[in-house]
């Protein structure tokens, strides 16, 4: 295994490391829309002041409640994980390796955006072999369960479609996505991996066998293809339908103590690029004010979005939200009519998901939200988004807190 010996060093000389890297401009990024890229687009001066605040985390109040994402064994082995991703690093030449590995602490982790135009660091899938392709896919494919990567590969060939669409291909298409490592894959130290492109961006941070697979982003317009090379493509209609199922079982006095706000506008999602610190109350009807049977459909929609991650750790993540039912929310906005667009959200210490119809982008600017343009976001609260609580306890406990 290749090793980056400036940025894979241990952590107490990561921030000299960092401050030099920032003198010198960082490795290349890559293009935005149209080609374009550098310090002069506007959303590298969103991530700028977005990194100058510093980590917190997304929380409730601006306090994040501590102790609870303790290192623990999950029993769920990430080996798979680790073993494609040094398939995935032997593949690189030395030139994109030098451009995709990072120090498992980098603030990389924290440069990504769903819209197209953000310039990109790492290798990107337009510009690897067919054999780089399948070994990058096959690295996604350890870490998601089957249904992860196939919403994920239909993203991007929806991406493709809105080129085709708008005849703005050098902007829109399925391979403008990139993918960066940080750290050097281990069974004990931390390390991770990032997909980051237009309407899909996961992050997949791993200690040991534990995972967090946030912030995870997942979209598309339009979300159906029904014609040229992807004709027949769809995604995120199941996790619509049972959201709209999950609505239509509360009652009504249910439905209106879930009801956030009277009217959908073009846009509700509050938690998306750049929004690693966002305040965001919890509102709707408390899960611990239904019965039963509604607490685990609420659970069962909530993995339709957690299901995304490989089937094992899909497990974990749903037993800690079910140990904080209690202390959870469901929040709604806009209708579940035929064509209706809404919002919804669920909400607790331990998962945020955001699901919300937007306004037409690419497709014709209007306000207007409309099912042919979702995003979702699923983040992890109280400062464990990219896996940052569970470095900092392993920073102080193996290195001293350097």
């Amino acid at each position: 295994m290749r090793l980056h010996s400036t940025r894979l060093l241990v952590p107490s000389l990561l921030v000299c490391l960092s401050g030099a890297a920032l003198a010198q401009g960082g490795p290349p990024r890559g293009k935005g829309k149209g080609g374009k890229g550098g310090g002069a687009n506007r959303f590298v001066q969103m991530e700028q002041q977005a990194l100058a605040e510093g980590f917190r985390g997304i929380t409730a109040s601006g306090t994040v409640q501590p102790g609870i994402f303790p290192i623990k064994a999950t029993g769920v082995s990430t080996e798979p994980v680790a073993a494609a991703a040094r398939v995935f690093l032997e593949s690189l030449s030395d030139e994109q390796l030098q451009r995709t590995q990072f120090a498992s602490d980098d603030d990389e982790w924290r440069k990504w955006a769903n819209q197209h135009s953000y310039p990109r660091q790492g290798v990107s899938f337009e510009e690897m072999s067919t054999t780089q392709r399948l070994k990058a896919f096959a690295l996604i494919a350890a870490g998601m369960s089957a249904r992860g990567l196939g919403t994920t590969k239909d993203i991007m060939k929806l991406n493709g479609t809105l080129g085709e669409l708008t005849g703005r291909t050098d902007e829109y298409g399925e391979w403008l996505y990139h993918m960066t490592i940080m750290g050097e894959p281990s069974a004990t130290e931390p390390w991770g991996w990032q997909l980051d492109g237009h309407h899909v961006v996961v992050n997949y941070f791993i200690l040991g066998d534990q995972v967090v697979m946030t912030p995870q982003f997942l979209g598309s317009e339009p979300v159906r293809a029904d014609s040229g090379k992807f004709e027949g493509t769809v995604i995120l209609q199941e996790e619509q339908a049972a959201a709209i199922a999950f609505a239509e079982s509360l009652d009504k006095a249910e439905l209106a103590q879930a009801t956030i706000a009277p009217q959908k506008s073009g846009t509700n999602a509050l938690t998306e690029a750049f929004k690693d610190n966002h305040i965001i109350d919890y509102a709707g009807i408390p899960a611990s004010k239904l019965d039963a049977t509604k607490q685990e459909a609420l659970v069962q929609l909530a993995g339709h979005f957690i299901g995304q991650m490989a089937d094992d750790h899909a497990k974990v993540k749903l037993s800690e939200i079910r140990e904080h039912l209690d202390q959870t929310y469901f929040g709604w906005i806009g209708e579940s009519s035929d064509d209706g667009a809404f919002y919804f959200r669920i909400h607790s210490p331990v998962v945020l998901i955001e699901f919300d119809h937007q306004r037409p982008i690419a497709l014709g600017r209007d306000g207007i939200p409309t099912r042919n343009h979702i995003h979702a976001v699923v983040r992890t609260p109280n400062g464990n988004d990219y896996g940052k609580d569970l470095l900092r306890q392993h920073l102080l406990e193996e290195h001293g807190g350097e």
